[in-house]
């Protein structure tokens, strides 16, 4: 190269001559499309005689410099011309015309001279094929003299050229180049060696081009810009960008100009190398030299743009190329969306992906990739699902990247199973293979807290031979945490060390895991491992380390930890290590206080607690900052919910004793804490201690009523509530509430009743829920219209009613059976707009079924699911069972399978009711192939599934069946029941099979001597049978326990069919 670059520069010809041939006009007629190669051409090439110089010139705007070689480059470079405006848009690949259009007259004229020789002449074409031939030859098995021997001086000049072109074979251009040498006809010109050079540019063969060009040096002939373009697109095709560079320089020397397509070569070939700088210095180059740029040349250049990043210079290129009129490919649009994506420059890149669409370009799967992340970074997960919905229709086949994103918004959204099956559709489109993948749907199931199938995936990972990223060791430690594997957790934490220094994360999990077993000594070598690691502590890790120091007493441990930790940066704007340098040291700004650190400064004071003295002088301190006391009673208060009771107290009476007065929350926590504790003695002397000076009663109220209801004293509570009454005082609403709720559900309903009037006649101010309360107990108690009255009262007093307030007065309504007040109930609810839920659809539907109007129910229960309302387990059981009343199997039947496909495992309240639905509509065999079905399904029955079909078949007389089917109750382990021994006893008797019917009292006898029926049943049995002692016998102990005796009994009653 350096050879040639400096016999480059030493010939000092410098000729810029190039001539622009006038435009030909397209033929108008209608066009067919060839592919070819190198194809011969209509142009014609000048043979070298003086007596054709005469001919016109094509006009000019410009008066141009005289053209070398006989006007021969001129017809070149038209060719040139003509030939880029064919292969425009084609890229860097584009060498030869792909394809050239010609109408069809021309091309049958085309192919009648290629065959008669008219296109070149016969001898020409002689030539042409005589070369060729010897491409099938191996190297030296010819003598291209010999070859060419028939031919010497019939070609001419211009002929021989017409051949060399033609060739295919670098070999054959290179002898055939030397036998022309020879040829008295030929004289060097740049032309020849500029085909030459381009043949061996074409096969890789840049040595004997750099030879062949420093031969066109040495011979005299001046190189132009079509040899200049040729030799440095031989070196972009092939990688040779130093070179390529180096005789750029050389050209530019010369003042040679280049043209685009060349321009276009090395750019492409300086972006492959990822020579980006290299790239924005040529298109520089151009610039300058005012070289019009393509379509080619800026797809090219913005992705240099963006890959150096340099942004707004790329969209300032892009906006240039949209207004020359270019359309910019996806690939361009892709690169700007990402790296407005990367960016957070959301708007942006929304702006690009709808220009872009705009267009009618479809979008890429990467771009598509960009978008996606783009959208789960700012939480617009309905945006990203649509844009999902978007490439299945456009047939935007998504990739492991897309896909495993979408599981990511699954996991985000909740939507735990749509994750799971995103991924198992990967898997089967066989495009699981990164870890990233893996690790993201492991992630999913920890967060949803199925930590067994999280750790299933990772294996699964292992088993396919995909190495274990960092994240995924950290992924892993989390769920051996979570599970509680601590040998586990130890040997993933070493791998994850041997990955490099471990995160704050998984330091603070492993510490968390060692104090939750209680390895105090491990979890003290682990904090001592990890500071002489260097790990660089966040905020959560401090807690965590500050709480096991707080709880084994190591004040000296947490001062050095403190003393080293003031140096880490991440923690210089962290509020709760300022407060805790304030709290062990005594030093720091006591504004910096807040409530963010107080639980956690608590157990820094803790530390102290046995030097009372000690412990005092910290706390006068702490209360020094303006919001000292409230710091102290919250850590009084998390004291008392951890069951650190006595601390609790000591710090307690510490304030006390300094003149501070902790909250009301904080002695609610301590009573609530004392009651946990069975001491409610001390819960209410604390309580009578601060109730009458605290500015917050009614939260001391509620914190005492829950005490005596978690410890069953709600008579206790209540006389405490009585006597506050009675001096006038109010309680508050959250207090009354939990008072009547406690009374209502341990059956004191006289009591609950009084405090709704006490309430009433205080004039008391109470809120919706307290309301709600009201209603709900009245409603257990069996008041109905005093709940009722109590709804109207809500109403007159304008408070607002909630959801529940309509659900429990659709039951209030139900219970008295005015179904049309319930029913306007639900009506209001939803006039007021209000969200009804799953509860009032189906409290309705269960009354419309107690009344018979299972239309009704339907039409509601499918409204329901129309307004977008999923409906339950509960829903569908009650469905269920309204259609089993109703003796409609087959809706039954129907609904059974529905609420299977759409997840829910049918229970015994499901079977009772489709059992009951088949006996009722004499469907024998379906019913009993339900208890089946129930068995293989793990479900035990129950004798009340027996019954249902024990009660058909005794009506219907299939008394045998029935027999068969109570002897199956004992099959399964159950013992039947009085219900199914009343049934079996009433078939025969009805049927009159009196001697079956003896028989069978008799086999039950000593379980159902108390019961009235069958002890009647029998009597009546033992009387048609004609065996009146044993009826006496019955009688008389019936009347000996005081069981009366039902006359009107009948034996046979349906034996006539009746």
């Amino acid at each position: 190269m350096e050879a040639l670059k400096s016999q480059f520069f030493s010939t000092s010809i410098n000729t810029k001559s190039s001539r622009k041939p006038s435009n030909s006009k397209n033929p108008s007629s209608p066009f067919i499309v060839i592919c070819s190669s190198i194809s011969p051409d209509p142009w014609s090439l000048s043979d070298g005689n003086s007596k054709k110089l005469n001919k016109p010139k094509p006009k000019s705007k410009n008066a141009k410099n005289p053209l070398p070689d006989d006007n021969a480059r001129r017809i070149i470079k038209a060719k040139a011309q003509y030939l880029s405006v064919l292969r425009r848009n084609q890229g860097s690949q584009a060498q030869t015309p792909r394809w050239i259009k010609r109408s069809p007259e021309q091309m049958v004229q085309y192919l009648e001279d290629d065959r008669n020789g008219h296109l070149y002449g016969k001898h020409v074409v002689a030539a042409i094929k005589k070369v060729r031939s010897l491409s099938g030859k191996a190297e030296g098995a010819y003598d291209m003299r010999q070859v060419m021997g028939s031919f010497v001086a019939k070609l001419t000049f211009r002929e021989m050229c017409t051949v060399l072109k033609e060739q295919k074979g670098w070999r054959q251009v290179r002898d055939f180049f030397d036998w022309m040498k020879l040829q008295l006809s030929y004289r060097p010109s740049v032309i020849v060696y500029t085909i030459v050079i381009r043949a061996y540019g074409q096969v890789g063969k840049v040595k004997l081009a750099e030879q062949t060009f420093l031969e066109m040096l040495e011979v005299g002939c001046e190189p132009d810009e079509v040899a200049c373009g040729t030799m440095l697109c031989t070196y972009a095709r092939w990688g040779r960008n130093k070179a390529m560079v180096s005789f750029y320089s050389a050209v530019e020397e010369r003042g040679v100009n280049l043209t685009t397509t060349v321009f276009n070569f090395m750019l492409s070939s300086l972006q492959k190398k990822s020579l980006h700088q290299d790239v924005l210095y040529m298109w520089r180059q151009m610039t300058d030299k005012k070289v019009a740029p393509n379509h080619f040349t800026y797809t090219i250049v913005i992705g240099s743009l963006v890959k150096s990043g340099e942004a707004s210079e790329a969209f300032k290129t892009f906006t240039k190329m949209k207004n020359l009129g270019l359309v910019p490919e996806e690939a361009t649009y892709s690169l700007l969306i990402s790296l407005n994506s990367k960016s957070g420059n959301r708007e942006d890149a929304f702006w690009l992906y709808e220009d872009m669409r705009s267009l009618g370009i479809i979008p890429s799967n990467y771009t598509c990739a960009s978008l996606l992340t783009l959208y789960y970074k700012d939480g617009d997960y309905s945006k990203a699902l649509s844009l999902f919905s978007e490439m299945e229709t456009y047939g935007i086949a998504a990739d492991e990247v897309i896909y495993g994103l979408l599981i990511r918004i699954y996991g985000k959204l909740g939507l735990y199973e749509d994750a799971e099956r995103t991924f198992r559709e990967i898997e089967n489109l066989g495009l699981l293979k990164d870890d990233k993948t893996y690790t993201t749907m492991a992630q999913v199931h920890l967060n949803s807290r199925h930590i067994d199938k999280a750790l299933i995936t990772i294996e699964q990972m292992k088993s396919r031979n995909i190495l274990l990223s960092r994240f995924a060791h950290i992924i892993l430690l989390r769920c051996y945490s979570v599970k509680g594997d601590v040998a586990a957790a130890e040997v993933t934490f070493q791998a994850l060390s041997r990955t490099g220094l471990p995160d704050c994360s998984s330091c603070n999990d492993m510490l968390n895991l060692y104090v939750k077993f209680c390895l105090t000594e491990k979890a003290k070598n682990f904090v001592l491992h990890i500071r002489k690691a260097q790990v660089e502590f966040d905020e959560e890790l401090v807690k965590s380390v500050i709480k096991l120091y707080s709880k084994e007493g190591m004040r000296r441990e947490a001062e050095q930890l403190v003393e080293e930790l003031k140096a880490v940066k991440r923690l210089e704007d962290s509020v709760f290590f300022q407060s805790l340098v304030l709290a062990i040291q005594g030093k720091g700004n006591s504004g910096s206080l807040d409530q963010h650190g107080a639980s956690e400064l608590a157990l820094i004071l803790c530390l102290s607690e046995r030097d009372g003295k000690g412990t005092e002088e910290r706390l006068k301190g702490l209360l020094v900052a303006p919001n000292g006391l409230s710091v102290a009673s919250q850590l009084i208060s998390k004291l008392a919910r951890e069951g650190e009771l006595l601390k609790a107290e000591y710090l307690y009476e510490m304030l006390i004793k300094l003149g501070s007065r902790p909250d009301a929350a904080t002695c609610a926590s301590l009573i609530t804490s004392y009651a946990t504790q069975q001491n409610l003695e001390q819960a209410k002397k604390l309580f009578m201690a601060v109730v009458h000076s605290s500015s917050n009663r009614k939260l001391l109220w509620s914190s005492m009523f829950e005490a005596c209801n978690k410890l069953g004293k709600e008579e206790e509570a209540y006389m405490l509530y009585k006597e506050e009454v009675e001096k006038g005082n109010e309680l508050g609403p959250v207090a009354i509430s939990m008072l009547v709720n406690a009374l209502t559900k341990c059956g004191r309903h006289r009591e609950a009743e009084d405090i709704v009037y006490d309430s009433f006649r205080l004039k008391a101010e109470l809120d919706t829920v307290t309301y709600n309360t009201f209603i709900k107990a009245m409603l257990q108690a069996g008041k109905l219209h005093l709940a009722v009255k109590i709804y109207e009262r809500m109403l007159s007093f304008e408070v607002a009613p909630s959801i529940q307030t309509y659900n429990t007065m659709i039951s209030v309504y139900g219970r008295c059976r005015n179904l049309d007040k319930a029913l306007e109930m639900f009506t209001t609810a939803r006039s007021t707009g209000m969200q009804m839920d799953e509860k009032a659809y189906s409290n309705l539907i269960c009354y419309y079924g107690k009344a018979g109007k299972y239309h009704e129910a339907a039409h509601l229960f499918d409204e329901m699911q129309k307004e977008g309302i999923k409906p339950g387990k509960v829903s569908y059981n009650i469905m269920i069972n309204l259609y089993s009343t109703s003796g409609l199997y087959l809706e039954a039947a129907e609904l059974f399978q529905r609420m299977q496909e759409v997840g829910y495992a049918p229970d015994l309240s499901t079977y009772l009711s489709l059992i009951r639905a088949y006996s009722q509509g004499l469907q024998y065999r379906e019913a009993e192939n339900c208890i089946h079905l129930m068995q293989e399904k793990g479900i035990s029955p129950t004798c009340a599934h027996f019954n249902y079909l024990l009660l058909a078949l005794s009506k219907a007389g299939s008394l045998t069946e029935a027999e068969r089917i109570y002897r199956k109750i004992t099959t399964t382990g159950l013992v039947p029941d009085l219900a199914c021994n009343q049934t079996m006893l009433r078939g025969y008797m009805d049927h009159g099979n009196v001697e079956e019917g003896i028989s069978f009292f008799e086999q039950i006898r000593g379980s159902v001597e108390s019961d009235r029926f069958i002890m009647s049943a029998a009597v009546h049995l033992y009387k048609s049978a004609k065996m009146e002692p044993e009826a006496e016998a019955i009688l008389t102990r019936m009347r000996d326990v005081g069981i009366p005796f039902l006359e009107k009994l009948k034996v046979g009653l349906r034996k006539t069919g009746i």
